[in-house]
């Protein structure tokens, strides 16, 4: 499981960083950018409560070359906490809800920003990281918006879009609900995603839980 190179590098960051040695040999050309994202993920408590188990969490590097008025090299460390749920439909139970925790570094240089993902929507971002979920309900269809609210996350009030889809369950249709939430903080970008049957609206709040529970950095 990979995030693209461009979705990666392409979210907006409201941070600037100090010119220390490091970003000054990469201003000059002298050295890379490292950069490290802090890991986001629900307290133990929370999973305890909403029924998850962990299911991968990964750490991984993506490196890139941005252009800064020349070509500069980038490597960013990237977070991802995935916890799933077996839940029961249609008389069989089965894997099908899920949690996912993304932290990816947010960064500018000079008051310049190179990370474009904080621009999407979460709508864009829901397309992105999906894909984080290797499950039979990673292909959904016909998403649409269905919802907004907000929940208390991390000491603020944070806009969550809910969407609906389309997938397939032992080859009959099933409607999937996908709650999303992002924002910065503490200088990463953080992506929180649920996923469920629409029918099982106990998941619904399940995944309030886990999101209003989230710790970063952990």
């Amino acid at each position: 499981m990979t995030y693209s190179r461009r979705a990666i590098l392409a979210t907006g960051a409201t941070g600037t960083l100090a010119l220390t040695a490091g970003c000054i040999d990469f201003v000059l050309g002298d050295g890379p950018m490292e950069l490290t994202a802090e890991r986001v993920a629900p307290t133990d408590t929370a999973l305890e409560e909403a029924g998850y188990a962990e299911y991968e969490i990964e750490e991984r590097s993506i490196e890139e070359t941005i252009e800064v008025g020349v070509e500069r090299d980038v490597e960013a460390r990237v977070w991802s906490s995935i916890y799933s749920k077996d839940v029961e439909h249609r008389g069989i139970e089965h894997e099908g809800a899920f949690f996912v925790a993304v932290s990816i570094p947010d960064f500018s240089v000079l008051g310049r920003s190179f990370n474009p993902i904080s621009d999407m929507t979460n709508e864009e971002l829901l397309e992105e990281f999906m894909s984080e979920i290797d499950s039979e309900h990673t292909d959904v269809d016909d998403i649409s918006k269905v919802d907004s609210f907000t929940l208390d996350i991390l000491g603020d009030d944070r806009t969550v879009d809910v969407f609906e889809g389309e997938s397939k369950f032992e080859g009959e249709p099933i409607d999937i609900e996908i709650p999303v939430a992002s924002f910065d903080h503490e200088d990463d970008l953080l992506v929180l995603l649920g996923s469920y049957p629409a029918p099982l609206a106990e998941e619904s709040a399940n995944a309030e839980v886990l999101m209003e529970s989230v710790e970063h950095p952990v």
